[in-house]
């Protein structure tokens, strides 16, 4: 008797993510995966069940960097100023290659009504119970803008900014 496969989680999210980034989220299939890996449909399912879980993995994997400098700067002061400098901050840290996965997944994936409604709930929470009325709320306020302005302008390449302007700008955004 054979020794059973084992089919790698992160090799199934590498390959689901590259489908999305090369030929967009409608290509997104638990099939597609599948072929992709050289397993069958029910491989990819003992691993995420469907392809909802399947891209909730996506957005974990894509976000463990960021949540990671999120809460350590969170731990220090929780106040909604201070959530908006550490949104800068995870930002500006989170890995790069990461990052533009991230976007790519984002680009795509905001086509679907369930998954762009996430994303509004995910930006309406970075700024929940931001007091707009005082000018400390308003430079955060701003510094989120600068900062969701700059991650898109680099990473949809709207914009070639390389790593000097990069750190150059949230040096900006700190002052």
């Amino acid at each position: 008797m054979g020794r059973q496969r084992t089919i790698d989680r992160d090799k199934v999210l590498d390959a689901a993510e590259d489908i999305v980034i090369k030929q967009g989220a409608a290509a997104l299939t638990i099939d597609a995966v599948a072929k992709s890996m050289g397993i069958s449909k029910g491989g990819v399912q003992y691993c995420f069940g469907n392809k909802e879980a399947l891209i909730d993995a996506m957005f974990d994997r894509w976000s463990y960097s960021y949540d990671q400098i999120f809460n350590r700067e969170i731990e220090k002061d929780d106040s909604p100023e201070n959530r908006i400098n550490a949104h800068r901050l995870a930002t500006y840290e989170h890995d790069k290659t990461a990052i533009a996965k991230g976007a790519a997944l984002m680009a795509s994936l905001l086509q679907t009504p369930e998954y762009l409604e996430s994303t509004r709930t995910w930006y309406r929470d970075r700024l929940r119970n931001l007091d707009t009325s005082t000018e400390q709320g308003k430079r955060a306020r701003l510094m989120f803008l600068a900062t969701e302005g700059a991650f898109i302008l680099r990473y949809f390449g709207l914009m070639d900014i390389d790593d000097n302007e990069w750190q150059e700008m949230f040096r900006d955004m700190s002052s």
